[in-house]
């Protein structure tokens, strides 16, 4: 993968890759080795101590965005050219940036979206070089059928809590919100409150959001709209997904 290049107007502390408690693939290749560990981390998710933001000062809120080449027909395929960029976000400002470009690994398959961009996602957080308190990412988490979305699979990897923001939900079901700002509605996946649907915006459709590693879904309900004004997605996501599509232009793909 090629650094493209950074941005950091802020100086902040370094980060570190934290271990991946044993497993010897943090980003297995084969099928049948992701659903494995993805059943594994779904067991560890409930063992794990909750996230909250913290009380005395802003959340440094991050975010990871991957994306292919324009005109691409059906799902992708492993080795279609992927633009990733991660940013860290203060208060709705743009602290810092990390932006990659290289190949995704795998087809998109529903379920398995950690075979095609999980190390991607990995590396460009660790790129950014500085601790988060959150990250968001287009991605589920508990909304799975093993329990164990690429949201929960990366906040493990990279060690930092997580938050999945989709445009739909992938297995769990419930009704959609209200037309105000802030109006959410349940979303549950086999009796379990796995995220809501939330209307960030008067006007649009609703965004899902997702419970992740370490944080729950009213953690996460609420952090959404904390981060999110004027747009239908939250601050720090559209920061990298603006980053990530600007860089496949400057690429002229």
């Amino acid at each position: 993968m090629r650094l493209q290049r950074t941005s950091s107007p802020t100086t902040l502390p370094m980060a570190s890759s934290a271990p991946f408690d044993g497993e010897t693939a943090v980003w297995p290749r084969v099928r049948g080795q992701l659903e494995e560990l993805q059943r594994k981390l779904a067991l560890r998710w409930r063992s794990e101590p909750a996230w909250r933001p913290p009380p005395d000062r802003p959340p440094r809120v991050g975010a990871a965005f991957t994306t292919t080449f324009r005109g691409l027909v059906g799902t992708g395929a492993a080795g279609d050219l992927a633009w990733v960029a991660a940013v860290l976000c203060l208060e709705g400002r743009l602290v810092k940036s990390a932006v990659l470009t290289g190949r995704f690994d795998g087809p998109y398959i529903p379920g398995l979206l950690a075979l095609r961009e999980g190390r991607l996602l990995q590396e460009a957080v660790l790129a950014l070089g500085i601790p988060l308190d959150v990250l968001m990412v287009n991605a589920t988490g508990r909304d799975h059928p093993r329990g164990a979305g690429l949201a929960i699979h990366l906040g493990a990897a990279c060690d930092v809590p997580t938050i999945g923001v989709t445009d739909r939900p992938l297995v769990a079901t419930g009704p959609d919100a209200g037309t105000r700002r802030g109006a959410a509605a349940e979303l549950r996946l086999g009796g379990e409150l796995v995220g809501y649907r939330v209307r960030t915006r008067v006007g649009v459709r609703t965004t899902v959001v997702h419970a992740g590693w370490r944080v729950d879904p009213d953690t996460a309900l609420g952090l959404v709209l904390d981060v999110t004004s004027g747009s239908r997605t939250p601050e720090p996501l559209r920061q990298a997904r603006r980053l990530a599509r600007a860089s496949r232009s400057d690429d002229r793909f």
